[in-house]
């Protein structure tokens, strides 16, 4: 890869992402664009690149953006923190929010293993208290994984990452080679295309935000956009996840509740000041 073309591609994602990219790793650049390069019709990365640079062309642009932010996913990733969820998380949530539906975001839900994750919990654990009710969110800056979020068909390789058999068969339906999320847990899920360094005015009263192996992507300054437009969504009292050893720097927004498992509560002095 030409270091101009690298490099075109490095300021494009920090611009329009926040993402802090390896210009060394040309290797890595080339794998996740060349998917996007025979899909635009391009014979290369290269060839993909050129044409950015003479077209100036959004919807390219994004398309590069989004291949360089795609990151791994499974069901139940790490465990600890959805076993939080179930055995305290939740309750706790409940009791606080007295009657109000407890509002749970996937703020970077990739292909929604995360959120439907959640989900599954959610219906196992909802009757535990009469009249609870929980609504569930999953965003994501790439169209075509909230395609697939939103569609809640996986395959077998994909539904044998984390998901344990009995979730499968509960919530799971068999079609052809693949599973489908059930409908009950597919309709109780709102999806939306979202940007966490863009204007997120709009985006608040959540009382659980999971945002997991997002910020350790990204350059510090988009680090702090992140982290501050997410205290901003958060309810009184409402908790973030990052990821196992993430945490959101030491800005004084978050308490940590479970550290090592990256589960942090909303200062309410940082509350109140937003």
């Amino acid at each position: 890869m030409r270091t101009e073309d690298r490099d075109l591609v490095v300021q494009l994602c920090t611009a329009r992402s926040g993402q802090q990219l390896d210009p060394s790793k040309d290797y890595a650049i080339e794998n996740r664009l060349a998917p996007v390069a025979r899909r635009e019709g391009f014979d290369g990365v290269s060839d993909l690149i050129q044409a950015l640079r003479q077209s100036r062309d959004d919807k390219l642009a994004w398309a590069i953006v989004e291949a360089m932010a795609a990151g791994d996913t499974s069901f139940f990733r790490d465990r600890q923190p959805f076993e939080l969820f179930r055995h305290e998380i939740a309750a706790d949530l409940v009791r606080q929010r007295a009657g109000h539906p407890v509002r749970i975001w996937s703020a970077a839900c990739a292909t929604g293993q995360e959120i439907h994750s959640l989900a599954m919990i959610v219906d196992e654990i909802g009757g535990q208290w009469p009249g609870a009710r929980f609504e569930l969110f999953g965003s994501d800056l790439s169209e075509r994984a909230l395609e697939k979020a939103q569609s809640g068909l996986y395959t077998q390789f994909e539904v044998q990452r984390g998901l344990p058999i009995r979730s499968l068969v509960r919530h799971f339906e068999k079609v052809d080679d693949a599973w489908l999320v059930a409908p009950r847990l597919r309709q109780a899920i709102r999806w939306r295309r979202l940007n966490l360094i863009g204007d997120m005015s709009r985006v608040r009263g959540f009382d659980l935000i999971f945002c997991r192996y997002v910020l350790s992507a990204m350059t510090p300054a988009a680090q702090a956009r992140v982290t501050q437009n997410l205290a901003e969504a958060l309810n009184p009292g409402g908790m973030v996840v990052f990821g196992l050893n993430e945490g959101p720097g030491a800005d004084g927004l978050f308490d940590p509740v479970a550290q090592s498992a990256g589960v942090y509560r909303l200062d309410p002095r940082a509350r109140a000041a937003a």
